[in-house]
């Protein structure tokens, strides 16, 4: 669990992080984050829904120089470019395509919390080829019909206006096994997000079912879930865990929706072993081209 120690000292350096920007080919502008040995196995992060590459800040500490790991801002959140439309999670794989390209990724882990899972979920069957391994964290095959989802768009989401009131997303993102200083960090970055992008990144969320997809990812899968989520019910992870040929489900006891805050250690650990029995090296190329470098994490 992140201690209020440690939620203190992040706050105290999320301003001053240099972060670096790739430029894709369509001009969007994404900031990323990035760090590891160069030869390590490239590992991407993906935050969930209103979140930034802030929300592996908890994790990176933890994993060794032999990941060479990337925490990226996807479009709208964070301080990423806000285009007007496309925010449906075709649009979010091209990026992460586009990101990998413009990085000279040829193939990595790819892993996602929520939304982000979503998005990994989505890149892993429309470029198999790229995916060594998929990480879901707080995951499911849909939300279509989910009542806890409904009830967050037609209590607030739904009628979102800017400037967004710090209260709401204060009570979105709260977690009561995580100290205030760390909520407010979280609250920060989900503020950068203007309140066309909550609506349509929702409705997204709500609408899109790849339950019949899923037999396309062939990727080796990890599957990691609290069991006080209350976004994503056991059942399904079960029906991930099925679909998926190669997928194994690890359980957090006690952890919620964003367990990678709550437990950044033992996640860190999971993903760990999860990389090394894949047992790959991967030689990259960076390309100069639509990189601007800033100061290491």
């Amino acid at each position: 669990m992140v201690t209020v120690q440690e939620a203190q000292v992040m706050r105290q350096i999320a301003p001053s992080v240099h972060l670096k920007t790739a430029t894709l080919p369509s001009g969007l502008r994404l900031p990323y984050v990035e760090q590891g040995d160069s030869s390590g196995l490239p590992v991407v992060l993906l935050h969930g829904f209103s979140d930034s590459w802030w929300s592996w800040a908890p994790v990176l500490p933890h994993l060794p120089a032999s990941i060479h790991a990337y925490a990226l801002s996807q479009r709208g959140h964070g301080d990423a470019d806000r285009p007007a439309t496309g925010y449906r999670f075709e649009d979010f794989a091209a990026d992460l395509a586009a990101f990998m390209d413009t990085l000279g990724l040829e193939r990595a882990v790819i892993g996602g919390h929520s939304m982000g899972s979503y998005v990994a979920q989505r890149f892993a069957m429309d470029h198999p080829e790229r995916v060594l391994g998929l990480v879901l964290v707080g995951s499911a095959t849909t939300w279509q019909g989910n009542p806890a989802i409904t009830e967050i768009w037609e209590s607030g989401i739904s009628t979102l206006t800017d400037p967004i009131d710090p209260r709401f997303v204060g009570e979105f993102q709260i977690s009561p096994r995580l100290p205030q200083t760390f909520i407010d960090i979280a609250v920060q970055e989900s503020l950068k997000a203007p309140a066309r992008v909550w609506r349509e990144a929702w409705q997204a969320i709500m609408t899109t079912d790849f339950s019949a997809d899923l037999g396309q990812i062939t990727a080796p899968t990890l599957i990691v879930w609290g069991d006080q989520d209350s976004l994503c019910p056991r059942a399904e992870q079960d029906a991930l865990t099925a679909a998926i040929a190669d997928a194994r489900l690890v359980v957090y006891p006690g952890a919620g929706h964003i367990l990678h805050w709550e437990e950044p250690e033992h996640f860190a650990g999971d993903l760990l072993t999860f990389v090394d029995q894949l047992n790959f090296q991967i030689p990259t190329t960076r390309p100069e081209e639509g990189i601007n470098d800033g100061d290491r994490l």
